[in-house]
């Protein structure tokens, strides 16, 4: 069996990608302000295991550079009918000779727990599949945060193992959940409804 062809031109030139209730946009400048206040956030912070803060002038370079590049997706999150930043979705780490990419999601403070996370998820899973050409996306969890987990396997993601204490957090070691899906599995997809 080959290796199917990661088409990192759509990494380059990314697609907007459009669900029911959201519309993921490439990630840039323009979501300076709601990512800050996102990093300002300690539950934030503590479910995506960082040490903030981060100042301001890194993520001004940070969003300013990452569009158009090819190892890469980073999207923002945005309510279909408000247009509202929910938060951002991201591939990243791409390893091109196995066809396989990190994920990593994000949404802002108060917009857990509504299913924004799952769609979203849904929707990147569909276009890393079928447009970028992916055979395996992958994640690591904190094990203090069972709702994402959740939503991850709502989306198609199983679990593949627990990584003991890759986090020292608030005095504590905390494991996380190693997931993943592949191109092959059978999942619902956002067409599904």
């Amino acid at each position: 069996m080959t290796v199917p062809t990661v088409d990192t031109s759509k990494l380059a030139e990314l697609d907007t990608l459009v669900t029911p209730r959201l519309r993921l946009v490439p990630l840039g400048s323009a979501h300076l302000e709601p990512t800050l206040s996102g990093l300002a956030d300690p539950e934030t912070l503590r479910l995506t295991g960082t040490r903030g803060p981060i100042p301001r002038e890194a993520v001004e370079r940070h969003l300013a550079t990452i569009g158009g590049q090819d190892d890469r997706a980073d999207w923002a999150v945005t309510a279909i009918d408000s247009g509202e930043y929910l938060g951002e979705v991201v591939l990243n780490e791409l390893d091109e000779d196995n066809a396989s990419m990190n994920f990593r999601i994000a949404l802002t403070p108060g917009r857990t727990g509504q299913g924004f996370g799952t769609e979203a998820t849904t929707a990147v899973l569909d276009h890393a599949f079928s447009v970028l050409g992916l055979h395996r996306v992958v994640l690591d969890v904190y094990s203090f945060n069972p709702r994402a987990e959740r939503s991850y396997v709502k989306a198609g993601f199983v679990v593949e193992g627990r990584q003991r204490h890759t986090l020292h957090w608030d005095g504590a070691w905390v494991d996380s959940i190693l997931m993943s899906v592949l191109s092959t599995d059978h999942r619902r997809s956002g067409t599904d409804g």
